[in-house]
């Protein structure tokens, strides 16, 4: 099947796979309004339909901080338990209506105490509103398999607490971690002490690294922190010249380390310049193993199927390139072994053979 015969309703029921998705940038714009009214928060739209298009200009700076700061209004509505159960159930009733099959969800819990929650209370309650959210979906037979990873912020100081938590809650729904936050001045390896202790306790973890910042931080979050994914790694380009790779990204692609990609928001971040230009076609074509994901829903206006259309529309793609970047997403998924196999081989090989 050639891409100018992939329309978007063949695409919008694909099986898909998404590893990189903030739950404080994915709620539904008129649940922002609801919960802000019931908390007193003011928003710079009561119309539900405004707030996102709000979001999505506001976030289209080509500014990482700028786009960071955009998520001043989602957190102010998830500082409660009404508020994060609410969240977190739509979170994975949308990832289902998207046609996603398995997801990972990211959030930092420090980011949600403003309300009195302790820590370990935040985690307990988005884990109680994912699981509503995948026994409705199953329920109305379209199953979602959402895994948390949490959070630490790179600037500030309670990254090892929430290393912790991601150690404590391991059986009960976390199955990884991850440092977000500004890149740029706050390096990975300030919290080697977190990344030390979460490899002790053989918990998986990626890294945000390569979006605003270079090479460095790529080769610092693998070679000094040790993470097992990497979180946009655009910049890995930087080592490639006319088709070679150089040390880094030849270790990148030999050793099959996912990129989680997110083309929408990187052409917001000013990472990316188009879609047609976005790194991940090359590096797809390259041998590595790349992965699709849409970062932020609200904030970048996307959801899987946008952003599988726009490839197709604007790099080409075809069925067979999705079946790829959906397959390499399960195989590098924080879950063990055989409930990726089973994903792969029960769910999305036979989803894509139907569409092709």
């Amino acid at each position: 099947m050639t891409a100018t015969r992939v329309d978007a309703d063949v695409i919008r029921h694909l099986p898909k796979a998404v590893l990189h998705d903030h739950l404080d940038g994915g709620l539904r714009p008129a649940t922002v309004v609801e919960l802000a009214e019931s908390v007193g928060h003011t928003l710079p739209t009561t119309d539900p339909d405004e707030l996102a298009a709000w979001y999505f200009e506001a976030a289209n700076s080509g500014d990482l901080v700028r786009y960071i700061a955009t998520f001043e209004h989602t957190l102010a509505v998830m500082q409660s338990r009404e508020g994060l159960l609410r969240t977190a159930e739509e979170y994975v009733l949308d990832l289902a209506a998207d046609g996603v099959v398995y997801g990972e969800v990211r959030y930092a819990p420090e980011l949600n105490t403003n309300g009195g929650l302790t820590l370990a209370e935040v985690v307990e309650t988005v884990q109680e509103g994912l699981a509503a959210g995948m026994a409705k979906a199953a329920a109305a037979g379209t199953p979602v398999r959402v895994g948390t990873l949490l959070c630490g912020m790179r600037m500030f100081d309670r990254v090892r607490e929430a290393a912790d938590l991601a150690v404590a809650f391991r059986d009960a729904g976390v199955v990884g971690f991850d440092i977000a936050g500004a890149e740029a001045g706050f390096p990975a390896a300030d919290h080697v002490d977190a990344f030390d202790h979460l490899r002790r306790e053989s918990v998986p973890f990626t890294i945000h690294a390569g979006e605003a910042d270079g090479l460095s931080s790529i080769h610092q979050a693998l070679q000094v922190c040790g993470a097992q994914r990497i979180g946009h790694g655009v910049r890995i380009t930087d080592d490639i010249v006319d088709g070679k790779l150089g040390r880094l990204a030849g270790w990148v692609r030999d050793r099959r380390i996912a990129l989680e990609m997110c083309p929408t928001s990187n052409l917001q971040t000013g990472a990316a310049t188009s879609i047609a230009e976005h790194p991940i076609t090359a590096l797809k074509d390259l041998g590595f193993r790349v992965t699709l994901n849409t970062d932020n829903r609200l904030v970048s206006g996307t959801t899987m199927t946008r952003e599988m259309s726009l490839l197709v529309e604007e790099a080409g793609w075809t069925v067979e390139d999705l079946r790829t970047i959906t397959v390499n997403a399960l195989k590098s998924a924080f879950i063990p072994f055989d409930e990726r196999k089973a994903l792969i081989e029960d769910v999305v090989l036979p989803g894509y053979a139907a569409a092709l």
